[in-house]
């Protein structure tokens, strides 16, 4: 059986507060390594210069070393929150299965699960760009662009971002719109569909 990864204790001696993250440098001296807001346990508070962490390391695909799971000094190890509980990539491939089936058996108009496809798609990708420029301290891409994009038919592919690239899931203020956009989508495309519009779009493309 492996063994727990090695832990490290250190000190912030940087950290952006806007963008959400810094850099660490371990006791003793050793590779500073990247800091996200997103590492720390949930519900904790905002990290500050001078904060005494302890954190594993790894490394990216450029071999930079990134601070992970980080707890501060003498923080408690917490269960997963609600949010980690929910089955994100479940919830969106069963999404996509009744999709499916209420588009084969005509109940769904062709145009309303290829606008759900197209757009999982484009949130798909955002999100995972958004992780990686956080993880580089690069330009992060606004949420409200993200929670735009799900309204738009995008939330499945978010869903399923969120849980491959661990990206927004513990931020409690972004999931909370991202939920509403989820509520607000849903009621809009059954509009949609119970008025005849989407039929009606659909018959403006006949190959659809």
């Amino acid at each position: 059986m492996a063994g727990a990864s090695m832990r490290f204790a250190g000190r912030i001696t940087d950290w952006n507060g806007e963008r959400g993250f810094g850099f660490v440098v371990p006791h003793g001296g050793g590779e500073r390594a990247f800091v996200h807001v997103s590492e720390f346990q949930r519900g904790s508070r905002p990290p500050m210069v001078g904060d005494l962490i302890s954190y594993e390391t790894r490394k990216d695909a450029k071999g930079r070393l990134n601070a992970k799971a980080i707890r501060f000094a003498g923080q408690k190890i917490e269960a997963p929150g609600k949010h980690q509980r929910i089955p994100r990539l479940g919830t969106a491939l069963a999404f996509f299965l009744l999709l499916a089936i209420f588009t084969l058996f005509g109940k769904v108009p062709g145009t309303v699960s290829l606008a759900y496809l197209a757009a999982s798609l484009v949130s798909y990708v955002l999100y995972c760009l958004d992780k990686a420029a956080a993880e580089r301290a690069y330009r992060r891409i606004p949420e409200s662009t993200l929670h735009l994009v799900d309204f738009l038919f995008g939330w499945p592919g978010g869903l399923i971002a969120q849980q491959q690239c661990r990206h927004k899931i513990a931020k409690d203020s972004f999931q909370r719109v991202f939920w509403l956009t989820v509520f607000l989508n849903l009621a809009g495309a059954y509009g949609l569909v119970a008025s005849g519009i989407a039929q009606r779009l659909s018959s403006a493309f006949p190959g659809v």
